[in-house]
């Protein structure tokens, strides 16, 4: 915002110069970027943050410098001849949308001549980078600029039926704004209509229709309170940008908007003459609580390292307009109408009363003490299971929390309710809050595989949003994990990772088949479900443009992985004194028998000696009949007394061969 040292006087009197106004601000969070000086007059151009709505104007400007100064904050008298006509009699104002306008006023001004501004007005305009339009025009960005609340004026004979209606535009209506921008208006867009159809866009622009002209005689001044979200999202979606957009986005003081409309008034009857009508259409649905503030003083010692009085603390919060009350050891504020979006806790007020006081009044220590605290047991347990994923070829990835409505119907069913969706045109239809992983990590893996980077495999931990039965959804971090390999590679991982975090955890691959998955299981860990994995389904493939047949995943809870990290007891045990002997087996059964019936069946039989069983492969093919497959498997023994020999090896061996031939019909293959 462009702020003339000329015109900023007339709200106080600093007796500084441009530099030295431009620092103080710049040390109250008002940054400048520059400075301007122009014959008799400098102009500095200040950054507003985005939560500062209250210094897009001039009063707001002085009102900090005043609190810094101690200069008296001179506000604009207004007084207002008003004629005998009642504003009531004119034109009345209906909101339907009183949670997007929380209040709408409207004002008549009657006999108004429309033409070119006062020089001193256009001088003004022009140092805030504004052009001179009309004197009513210019009058009510004057007004805008002093105020920071953005008025309309339209030309009152062009409203129909002399209603204003603040409503929703309906699907396929349309409006030329005043800049001749063709507006195709949507049904989460409010606007400003009246009997006919829109005639402004709310908190952006007006529309070309009912614009102030040289024909125009009586105004109909609009000043209002909009909700910055609607605001925001519908001057996004027109690319339509204004002043006017640029203040209600950052909120107006809802408190002030009759004042504002009676301060704008003043000054087009002023530029242009004419009369206001007696009084205001004022629709005011639901007028917002007083917030009060307590702030504690040795709180604010201990957030600040230093010591503000009370007294000075007193008096900077009531330059503010925090109306402060001493008592003790705390300062109650009432925090006024135009802060009460930003200051909303203590640490607020402390940062009010130390941005006032000054931070380089905060001492600096030449020594920085740096406190070494260690890694949680959440960030050590991630570098655990990274750590060992890596070792298995698996490298992380971290992607975007949100999903497309297509994707989440790939892999959390075709009823997509249960999600969380944010309403933020910059995201389009990447809106929706994952319910899990995979679908994020297969986007990941195409990609991986169309720039020819194979084999690869992925994994990630992060946060999904489970769908609850009432509420909101609950959040659950999770560990997904997707490759370009077999599923019995990607069982072996798993494995392989739930036996490193707890070496006695039994490990159950249940055939399940998850909504995404042709084949696949649920993983449970002593009795608990864990997850699930299986091989991506055609209806996936399909989705992704998938052309290898054989793409796996498989999603872990996180917490319960952790939990069991954290109640497993390492054991060790000392290096075999003697040497184990293998043997392989192959074993001809029918192919409904899976590997969790082979190894029941083993476990029956096997000796004390059976160290492990290890898979090999499964063969189908010639020699073996239909219906039926070869397994190979490794039978590992190893005694820790002594070295065993082939013929007590031979007799674990036939024992076991019995228990898979009585339990699940094995015979051995024979070449």
């Amino acid at each position: 915002m462009k702020i003339s040292l000329e015109w900023l006087n007339e709200y106080i009197e600093t007796g500084l110069s441009a530099e030295q106004i431009a620092e103080i601000l710049s040390d109250l969070g008002l940054p400048y970027e520059g400075i301007e000086h122009l014959s008799g007059d400098a102009v500095i151009d200040v950054e507003v943050t985005s939560n500062r709505g209250d210094c897009l104007g001039y009063i707001g400007i002085a009102r900090e410098l005043a609190a810094v100064t101690g200069k008296e904050l001179k506000l604009p008298v207004v007084k207002l001849e008003e004629s005998a006509k009642s504003a009531a009699g004119f034109a009345s104002v209906e909101i339907v949308e009183p949670a997007l306008c929380q209040r709408y006023t409207a004002r008549i001004i009657e006999g108004v001549k429309v033409g070119a501004s006062p020089a001193w007005m256009v001088k003004r305009l022009e140092t805030a980078g504004m052009r001179s339009v009309n004197n009513v025009v210019d009058a009510t960005n004057y007004a805008m600029l002093e105020t920071g609340q953005p008025p309309h004026a339209f030309d009152y004979e062009k409203i129909a039926d002399r209603k204003i209606i603040v409503r929703k535009a309906v699907a396929g209506e349309t409006l030329i704004s005043i800049d001749g921008t063709k507006c195709e208006l949507d049904s989460n867009m409010l606007i400003i209509a009246d009997g006919r159809g829109p005639v402004a866009i709310a908190g952006v622009m007006g529309g070309l229709d009912t614009e102030v002209s040289e024909t125009t005689r009586t105004i109909l001044l609009e000043d209002a309170y909009f909700d910055p979200v609607s605001v925001r999202t519908t001057s996004r979606k027109l690319t339509l940008l204004s002043e006017a957009s640029f203040r209600f986005e950052r909120i107006v003081d809802i408190e002030r908007v009759d004042w504002a409309s009676q301060r704008t008034a003043q000054l087009i009857v002023q530029a242009a003459g004419g009369k206001a009508a007696k009084g205001v259409v004022d629709v005011y649905p639901k007028k917002p609580a007083q917030k009060e503030v307590t702030l504690r003083l040795g709180r604010m010692e201990k957030l600040l390292g230093i010591k503000i009085a009370a007294a000075e603390a007193v008096k900077i919060l009531s330059r503010l307009g925090f109306q402060p009350r001493h008592k003790g050891e705390e300062i109650t504020c009432t925090v006024p109408s135009w802060r009460r979006t930003d200051v909303c806790r203590e640490a607020d007020l402390i940062e009010e009363a130390a941005r006032v006081y000054g931070y380089n009044k905060i001492p600096a220590e030449r020594k920085i003490r740096i406190e070494i605290v260690p890694v949680d047991e959440r960030q050590r347990f991630v570098e655990v299971v990274g750590t060992y994923l890596n070792g298995c070829g698996f490298y992380e990835t971290v992607t975007v929390g949100f999903t497309d409505e297509r994707t989440a119907g790939l892999f959390a069913g075709p009823e997509n309710k249960g999600h969380l969706a944010v309403k933020d045109v910059s995201r389009k239809s990447v809106n929706l809050l994952r319910r899990t992983l995979l679908g994020s990590l297969f986007g990941v893996l195409k990609t991986n595989l169309n720039a020819g980077n194979v084999p690869c495999r992925i994994f990630e931990i992060a946060d999904t949003f489970v769908p609850a039965e009432k509420g909101l959804p609950i959040e659950k971090t999770r560990l997904s994990l997707v490759c370009d390999c077999d599923l019995r590679y990607l069982r072996g991982v798993i494995e392989g990772l739930i036996k490193n975090i707890d070496s006695n955890a039994g490990v159950i691959f249940n055939p399940v088949k998850p909504v995404w998955a042709e084949a696949g299981a649920e993983i449970t860990v002593n009795g608990d479900v864990m997850g699930f994995a299986g091989v991506i389904s055609q209806i996936v493939r399909e989705g992704f443009d998938f052309k290898e047949t054989m793409l796996c995943g498989a999603e872990l809870e996180f917490e319960k992985l952790m939990a069991m990290g954290g109640k497993a007891v390492k054991k060790v045990r000392p290096i075999a004194k003697y040497p184990g002997v293998k043997r392989d087996l192959s074993i001809v059964v029918d192919e409904k028998i899976r590997w969790a019936d082979i190894i029941g069946a083993i476990n029956k039989k096997a000796s004390a000696e059976l160290e492990g069983v290890h898979f090999v492969e499964i063969y189908r093919g010639k020699g073996i009949a239909a219906g039926k497959k070869s397994v190979t498997l490794s039978l590992q023994f190893r005694d820790e007394d002594g070295t065993l020999t082939h013929e007590q090896v031979d007799n674990f061996q036939v024992s076991i061969v019995n228990s898979l031939n009585e339990s699940v019909g094995a015979e051995l293959r024979t070449i």
